[in-house]
């Protein structure tokens, strides 16, 4: 029996396995939180509505919000959870013309101590370190994974919604981060700690974690439940009644909650203001597929769901009327688009094909898959948009790519990545057979070749998958050990056994100033093209995250060839990626067959007389007629 008297039950052969963990100290009841969070000045500041519009959008929130609280809970007091919702939240203000977005948009992508420096918190660290070294890279959106105390899984397992890590340092920190810069957090509304209140308390029998944590008392109705681990489906915890089984998604010292209970609603919602009240505008939604549970079904985007999708970006929008609501949905590609589709859940959801179909097009040197896919690149309702990527914390996402890529060019995706030092994770099947589910490698030694490759053809194909990111509609968000030119953290690897930190590495202050000052390096030349691509793109109305594409090179294999905006606008940019290790020609009157006269590259500045264009070996051009 494990530390906190949990054992795993395995619902499909009822097999027992013993499991260990040391608990987080936490707090021993909702008062002591409520006091915590009192002394932290984390509750909301209620500031008075004082104009007519400020009541209207008020009353149309509260019409809103009290649908959507009817359409998912059955209880009597529903006014009254909502006077305590609603009362959280600052006024709108001129909520219906704030901007989210446009081409200067970009995100950087940071754990909270990925930079380190002796006796000082991490968030600290970092702030100084962004503003000494990236202040010429234009980043405006910080995204801090997860910051508050947890026990596992690198911050997804929160222990203590009221405290950060200590060694990361507190809200003031947090604040000071925020200082010049759009603030992203995760919101991890899944799950919480083993060692989290909610769970001792409902070891307990003690309100509230009693019914906050999944505890369905009938086994029975979840053959069909769809989750991406291996592990057991159900733990097993002592309690007063005796052994209950607790739904456990990702793993046992992840505990999923029961959002069944307004209860529920009401913490995350308080939780979420926290955030915004100490900078955070933009939130991403952990694991949101998983939230609701219902019998004989695969427990994926419920309807219910969506509606606290709909609720909580309303709730946020209430809050600060820059507030973009993300969804994190690592599931096949249309089932991650159903959270845009209406207009009313998410703003943003991650572009999770982008990274899978871009890596197997520079493995192959054929970019065939990637311009079938762009072809039928969807149509968002207005406000919404897409976050595209390379490489994030967690590994490169397979199950998006199903049904874009072949079972035969899949299986030579897995052995190029495991040529370059990377490792396949793998999900269990409702059969019991195991399927890839993620590559786990850092891009850095994705983007090598064969012992005999150029070095240099590391970097061009490096900059060629940023600079296509930058290209597509939406935001395009970027992962800090991935611009400091990480490979795989082998050694940290093999102290953890989690696949997924090869690609979490950690780096001493000084050593990356070091590397930083020699201009030669990998970190410093991709600072310095970042810095320069990015500037040149934020000047290019083309690339406002909602300008429309069109594929011009739907049957090429050698290259990517779209236009971004609209066709006769100034600002229209014609982009051409090669996906070739040699030189390719292209004929310029593919672009616009009508126009006779030159063309500018933006990135280089210089101009193309044509009618022929040989480019080099993975180069990129951003076009415009001159």
């Amino acid at each position: 029996m494990g530390i906190n008297g949990a054992v795993i039950v395995n619902s499909a052969n009822g097999v027992l396995k013993k499991i260990h963990r040391n608990p987080c100290e936490w707090a021993s009841d909702l008062a002591a939180l409520s006091a915590i969070y009192r002394h932290q000045h984390l509750q909301p500041r209620i500031v008075p509505e004082s104009k007519a519009a400020g009541e209207q959008d008020a009353a149309v929130i509260r019409q809103k919000l009290g649908r959507l609280l009817h359409a998912i809970y059955s209880q009597p007091d529903l006014q009254t959870r909502l006077d305590r919702l609603l009362p959280l939240a600052l006024p709108p203000g001129q909520s219906a013309t704030c901007q989210r977005w446009d081409q200067s948009t970009a995100i950087l992508i940071t754990y909270a101590d990925t930079v380190t420096a002796p006796d000082e918190p991490t968030l600290a660290v970092l702030n100084r370190f962004l503003s000494q070294n990236y202040s010429t890279v234009p980043l405006p959106v910080l995204h801090v994974l997860p910051f508050l105390r947890s026990s596992s899984d690198r911050g997804f397992a929160v222990c203590d919604h009221t405290r950060l890590e200590p060694h990361f340092g507190d809200w003031r920190h947090l604040r000071e981060l925020a200082h010049g810069r759009r603030l992203m957090a995760d919101l991890v509304v899944n799950h919480v700690s083993a060692s989290h209140p909610w769970v001792q308390q409902f070891r307990r029998g003690q309100e509230p974690g009693s019914f906050m944590v999944m505890a369905p008392r009938d086994l029975q109705g979840w053959d069909n439940v769809v989750r991406p681990r291996s592990s057991v489906l159900f733990t097993l915890m002592h309690t007063p009644q005796g052994l209950r089984p607790v739904w456990t998604t990702f793993g046992p010292d992840q505990v999923d909650l029961d959002w069944s209970r307004l209860e529920v609603l009401e913490a995350f919602a308080r939780l979420m203001h926290a955030y915004v009240d100490h900078g955070v505008t933009w939130v991403r939604l952990d694991a949101i597929g998983f939230l609701w549970k219902d019998p004989y079904t695969t427990c994926l985007h419920r309807p219910k769901t969506r509606l606290l999708v709909q609720a909580l970006r309303l709730l946020l929008e209430h809050y600060t009327c820059n507030g973009v609501l993300l969804t994190e949905t690592n599931v096949p590609e249309e089932e991650n688009l159903s959270y845009l589709r209406s207009g009313d859940q998410a703003h943003v959801a991650y572009n999770f094909p982008l990274p899978p179909l871009l890596l197997e097009a520079l493995f192959s040197n054929n970019c065939d898959l990637i311009n079938r896919w762009l072809a039928r690149w969807p149509r968002l309702p207005q406000g919404s948009t897409m976050l595209n990527f390379t490489a994030s914390h967690d590994g490169i996402g397979l199950r998006p790519a199903e049904g874009l890529i072949s079972p035969e060019r899949l299986h030579n995706l897995l052995m190029r990545c495991e040529e370059r030092g990377g490792l396949v994770s793998h999900r269990t099947e409702a059969d019991g057979s195991l399927s890839p589910y993620e590559l786990n490698i850092a891009w850095w030694s994705a983007m090598a070749g064969p012992a005999t490759t150029p070095r240099r053809l590391q970097l061009e194909r490096f900059l060629a998958s940023q600079l296509l990111v930058m290209a597509l509609p939406g935001v395009p968000a970027f992962y800090l050990p991935t611009l400091l030119a990480a490979g795989n953290d082998h050694p940290t690897y093999r102290k953890t056994g989690c696949r997924r930190d090869l690609n979490r590495p950690q780096f001493a202050l000084q050593t990356l100033r070091q590397h930083l000052e020699n201009t030669d390096s990998p970190p410093a030349v991709i600072r310095t093209l970042m810095a320069h691509t990015l500037g040149i793109r934020a000047q290019l109305p083309g690339f406002h995250p909602e300008a429309p594409m069109a594929l011009l090179s739907p049957e090429r294999s050698d290259m990517v060839i779209l236009r971004r905006g609209h066709r006769d606008d100034p600002g229209t940019v014609w982009v051409v990626q090669s996906f070739r290790e040699e030189a390719v020609e292209l004929q310029l009157s593919l672009l616009r067959p009508e126009h006779d006269g030159g063309w500018r590259d933006r990135l280089s500045q210089r101009t193309i007389a044509g009618p022929e264009l040989v480019l080099s070996p993975y180069e990129a051009l951003w076009l415009q007629p001159v």
